[in-house]
């Protein structure tokens, strides 16, 4: 797995960011060449040029330069895993890094503030779960709540998440209003950063669990839920708000690095079914009851039981199949038969 880590170099870069900056404008006007040679008044290192000429020559839609960073490849890295030290030799710069151990440096983008450190990253190979975590995704209350069936165990994550886009939907509303559009992106990141920042903590919590737990991880596949359910003004500025996309991306890809095996199942009555007896019950707000059992909840941890009950019985309904039919079969080729697609889904 590749992983990019950001580093502040405390550097000033911006003559050599300007010639990166020629350099790519080259490369737009010119795609057929890779030769740094052709670029060499301009001034900038021959191997960082490559690489520029490399990345703007292949992208045959740009036909204007922006933004460009400086590029720096593997070769021109060198590594002290001892003094946890990255020096690029191009740059004459030194770096301290913090993060996790890598098996190697692919490429490091530098901008006027940060490095961006591109690493081959070892995934730890995946588990055979014992049990299986239900994860519930809101709009409103807590973001993610989670549900082990066979612990009892509940999780809420995220509360805070709701205030956060409260706060910051009324300070864009007044902005929009005074026509202050530049403060008004600068709010737009800032929110952006918090959201992403909460995400990653959350999805941090959420795998963790997983893997104390020894359980899979079971969500829903939500995929297409903007355009098939109908929804109140309220839902939808939340829904199409707050990064469900982002916080599952960040689940599947820290999941992966532990072994912790993510699921999918349809969505279809989670939120309606009694988590106990499996008919349809009331759900009034965050309140469930069940009329026909009597049993009361809050109605997010009765839809994350649901969620993990339902990936639970597809797999022993298809191992009951199996053993009707006399196949032995090894126990991680039963879950990959139960497993519903693992691909990403753009909500």
């Amino acid at each position: 797995m590749i992983l990019t880590y950001k580093i502040r170099h405390n550097q000033d870069f911006t003559e050599d960011l300007k010639k990166a900056f020629k350099v790519a404008e080259f490369a737009v006007r010119n795609p057929k060449c890779r030769s740094s040679k052709a670029v060499k008044d301009i001034g900038l290192k021959s191997a960082i040029s490559n690489q520029i000429l490399r990345k703007y020559g292949n992208q045959k839609k740009i036909k204007r330069v922006h933004n460009v960073n400086l590029v720096i490849p593997n070769q021109s890295i060198r590594v002290d895993k001892d003094n946890r030290i990255i020096k690029i030799v191009p740059l004459k710069l030194t770096l301290n890094y913090q993060f996790p151990d890598f098996e190697k440096i692919n490429q490091i983008e530098i901008d006027k503030e940060f490095a961006y450190i591109s690493c081959t990253v070892k995934e730890e190979s995946e588990m055979i779960p014992s049990a299986f975590i239900g994860v519930d995704r809101n709009t409103t209350g807590h973001i993610a709540v989670l549900a082990n069936p066979d612990t009892g165990k509940i999780e809420k994550l995220g509360k805070k998440a709701l205030h956060i886009h409260n706060k910051y939907s009324a300070i864009r509303k007044r902005l929009q209003r005074q026509g202050k559009f530049r403060q008004l992106k600068k709010i737009k990141d800032k929110e952006s950063r918090i959201v992403k920042d909460l995400n990653h903590k959350i999805s941090r919590r959420i795998v963790n669990i997983a893997k104390e737990q020894n359980a899979g991880l079971v969500f829903e596949d939500l995929k297409g839920i903007r355009n098939s359910r109908k929804q109140s003004k309220s839902f939808k500025y939340a829904l199409n708000s707050w990064s469900f996309y982002q916080l599952q991306l960040f689940v599947e890809y820290k999941a992966k690095l532990l072994g912790v095996p993510v699921y999918y199942i349809d969505p279809a009555y989670t939120s309606q079914n009694c988590s106990i007896c499996g008919k349809i019950g009331i759900r009034n707000g965050k309140e469930f009851k069940c009329p026909h059992c009597g049993h009361v909840d809050h109605a997010d941890v009765n839809a994350a039981f649901n969620i993990a009950n339902r990936q639970k019985s597809m797999v022993d309904r298809v191992q009951k199949e199996m053993y009707t039919m006399g196949a032995l079969i090894p126990h991680d080729a039963m879950f990959e038969e139960c497993q519903t697609t693992s691909e990403p889904h753009v909500l």
